[in-house]
């Protein structure tokens, strides 16, 4: 069994990998065309049908780039896709949704002193979120109130902030930061799956028909577009969000995740209005500033910070019936303190890294595996082995965890 969790935590690394690298390639692309599209100018020297063009330089060379609102006279000879990017990213984020949240429900996606329910329950109330989500939104794109832009964007934010706060009322901190990213970018790579690939492709096939394409398929992907470009900074920081407990464990944290996506707007305003060559709002750096300062003070007035859950785990009581147990507990107590404490004596923490507490026996058990990985089997832990830990301690880890293990 041990070697299973050395295993499944080397899976994890590479389906992150794999996430972070896809995420970079689709945020980057995106960023890229909105960037593009805001920059171009109307000449009249361009061709019929063209909406403008933009002249650019990079990489030791000139790019001269035209954009055809609705389509070209003809289909081109080599058409490049951009979707893969935005494929790819959710279905590695997905994977590691299961990998971390799901394979290790009793630890970071369930919190019994929020919500008791079983690991099935959790798992369905978050698969049944993600799609209603999506669901919700597509309907009031399609509705009468999805001609107007900022309006749907509006009301989009009120039901983010609803998600938030719903997240928080059944999930762990932890988890519901990470399921309020994974809400908004499902939403933002099914705009790519449902909505724009697909009127791109009624617009080629009609370009490879003989027909003149229709207009709105390019507006309705473009407002599509549009959402996804507000939405993704919010996205980077939930899911970075993992990292901090001062933004996910604490009393406002919902509070806090709706003063976020209110950052990612103004800071998009900002790259939007300056490449649209609008001026340079610079309001919105001291707003965004003031929001980043409001989150800095409800994280930590009051510092309520989330508890253990009610009860030990059987998967984490064996750890803590094991024979190596006291020994184990003690070195941990001597060697991990100074952070992993509810108030960390470490000169500059403010709040335990990653929120994980070692101050009683229950909390060493429930993390009895990331001790193994940390301590035990890598050095990662105590981070340059400020503490002293030495061979032999590690070697008292490694070996309670894998008898504690194999007995199971």
């Amino acid at each position: 069994m041990y070697e299973y969790a050395i295993a499944w935590e080397w899976l994890t690394f590479a389906v992150r990998w794999l996430h972070v690298i896809t995420a970079i390639a689709w945020i980057g692309s995106s960023f890229y065309f909105i960037a593009l599209d805001l920059g171009l100018v109307r000449r009249p020297h361009l061709p019929p049908g063209a909406y403008g063009e933009e002249w650019q330089v990079h990489g030791g060379g000139f790019y001269h780039i035209q954009k055809y609102l609705v389509a070209p006279a003809a289909m081109p000879e080599h058409l490049t896709w951009f979707k893969w990017e935005s494929y790819v990213t959710w279905l590695s984020g997905f994977a590691l949704l299961c990998l971390v949240y799901y394979g290790g429900a009793d630890l970071f996606l369930i919190d019994r002193n929020v919500l008791d329910v079983s690991t099935p329950v959790a798992i369905l109330i978050s698969l049944a979120s993600l799609g209603l989500g999506w669901i919700l939104y597509d309907l009031l794109c399609k509705s009468p109130l999805g001609k107007n832009t900022w309006g749907l964007m509006i009301v989009l934010y009120f039901i983010l902030v609803a998600m938030a706060c719903g997240y928080t009322q059944v999930f762990t901190g932890r988890a519901a930061f990470l399921h309020l990213g994974a809400f908004t970018a499902t939403i933002m790579s099914a705009n790519v799956f449902f909505i724009i690939m697909p009127n791109q492709r009624v617009v080629v096939a009609d370009l490879i028909a003989g027909r003149i394409p229709d207009p709105k398929y390019g507006v309705i992907a473009k407002q599509r577009s549009t959402h996804n470009n507000y939405l993704t900074l919010p996205v980077i920081f939930f899911m970075l969000s993992n990292h901090y407990p001062l933004a996910f464990a604490t009393a406002f944290n919902w509070i806090i995740a709706a003063l976020v996506f209110l950052m990612g707007v103004t800071i998009r305003h900002w790259f939007n209005t300056t490449h649209a060559r609008k001026g340079k709002p610079t309001w919105t750096w001291f707003v965004t500033a003031l929001l980043f300062v409001l989150i800095m003070w409800l994280s930590t007035v009051p510092k309520v910070l989330t508890g253990e859950s009610a009860g030990l785990a059987p998967s984490a009581q064996r750890f803590a019936s094991n024979d190596h147990f006291p020994a184990v507990r003690d070195l941990v107590s001597t060697r991990c303190s100074m952070c992993h404490a509810a108030e960390p004596v470490w000169e500059g923490l403010r709040a335990a890294p990653k929120d994980v507490i070692f101050e009683s026996e229950s909390q060493i058990a429930l993390h009895a595996r990331e001790i193994y990985l940390q301590a035990g089997r890598s050095h990662a832990m105590p981070p340059g082995n400020v503490t002293g830990m030495t061979k032999e301690e590690r070697a008292l880890i490694t070996a309670w965890f894998e008898t504690a293990a194999e007995g199971s």
